[in-house]
């Protein structure tokens, strides 16, 4: 289970014996359904006898949101005087007494009204965290920091509140509630995002189809990287878990490793994947100018390729090659056809069935290409 039904007492002050988990439900833009969705689990934990309680719920209006809260706690905010003004705020205090299981925090990016105790949302839901409390949370991919650039540059639009990575990396868990392009147009101009006077300007700018693609793109990619970096930490035995293709090419010095090299660059863009290529340098050997200018050649197409140029200088050639598969997260190796005379093979393993000997556990197919001699 995702709880432990272990609230903290009011009238216990020894230290809580562990963090708080956090779930966030991330998306690609406003309206995608990120916090109908956590409403939804919250009313299965409910069902389930889970305490439950409504910390800040940002609707927008939207009926269907509002209309799926019902039937649980909400904390009522506190009011915050800024410059004569009465603010409504997530009341943090009131949260941390009330000592629930679990609360519902919507818009983690969220920056507080001037006067709070604390600058930032995020920087609450740490302290809730911090009180044994686990949190369900939303944001949208837009709001990561490390990503503000990237998002200025797709949409034009720079974004001003942004949380930091490590609240991604950090937490236990990180589902994506995605949604097509045209399913989200299509909820927009049904009025079920902003109201009809904000339709057309927000089709016009921020919900352009190009900019929708894009950001879908980044929401899928940067959990997958989490979820793939997570479980490379750990990993099983012998095993790597790879959700992103990388293909890895192996060139020598033999002219036709430029052939090869081309075709490894089509199948990593067929794939999506990165692209790495490897050249295994023999220690005890120099390679002679028309090597190094071969080499060197090799390196500025692998560049031109927005790939990665390895040299390593090791004489096992196929254990180097396993070596740099298993640092590297490889999971698809390209090696060109053997010219190896066929009598040499009965008295020793050929390359090949070595390095498929080496790469047996690694979950990596192997690509032979045929190239001319």
């Amino acid at each position: 289970m995702f709880y432990l039904n272990t609230p903290v007492p009011d009238n216990d002050h020894t230290p809580p014996t562990r963090r708080g988990k956090h779930k966030i439900f991330i998306g690609m833009a406003p309206g995608v359904g990120k916090t109908y969705r956590m409403l939804e689990e919250a009313h299965q934990l409910k069902q389930e006898g889970i305490d439950i309680v409504i910390g800040v719920l940002e609707t927008h209006g939207r009926k269907g949101t509002a209309t799926k809260a019902i039937g649980l706690e909400i904390i009522p905010k506190k009011t915050i005087v800024h410059k004569n003004i009465n603010l409504q705020e997530m009341d943090t205090e009131g949260i941390l007494k009330r000592s629930p299981q679990l609360v519902l925090i919507d818009e983690l990016a969220h920056t507080n009204t001037p006067g709070s105790l604390r600058e930032k949302r995020y920087q609450d839901v740490e302290l809730i965290l911090a009180a044994s409390i686990d949190v369900y949370s939303t944001v949208n991919i837009q709001h990561l920091e490390s990503l503000n650039d990237l998002v200025a540059g797709i949409t034009g639009i720079v974004v001003r509140e942004r949380i930091p990575d490590r609240l991604l990396d950090e937490a236990d868990a990180v589902v994506v509630v995605d949604v097509t392009p045209e399913t989200l147009e299509e909820r927009l101009r049904e009025g079920k995002i902003y109201t009809p006077d904000k339709i057309q300007q927000s089709l016009d700018n921020f919900f352009q189809r190009r900019n929708l693609i894009a950001l879908r793109e980044l929401a899928l990619r940067e959990v997958a990287d989490t979820l793939e970096e997570e479980a490379n930490t750990t990993p099983s035995p012998g095993q790597n878990w790879n959700v992103h293709e990388r293909v890895l090419i192996c060139i020598s010095t033999y002219p036709n490793s430029i052939q090869l090299l081309r075709r490894g660059a089509r199948i990593a863009n067929y794939m999506n994947a990165k692209l790495y290529t490897v050249f295994i340098a023999d220690p005890e050997r120099f390679l002679n100018k028309q090597e190094t200018l071969h080499i060197h050649t090799c390196e500025k197409l692998c560049q031109e390729f927005g790939g990665e140029f390895i040299i390593i200088k090791n004489n096992k050639i196929p254990q180097a090659i396993a070596e740099v598969a298993a640092t590297h997260h490889i999971t698809q190796i390209v090696i060109g056809e053997s010219h190896q005379p066929r009598w040499k093979t009965f008295f020793k393993r050929s390359f090949t069935q070595r390095l498929l000997e080496l790469i047996r556990n690694q979950n990596i197919d192997l690509h032979i290409i045929a190239t001319e001699k």
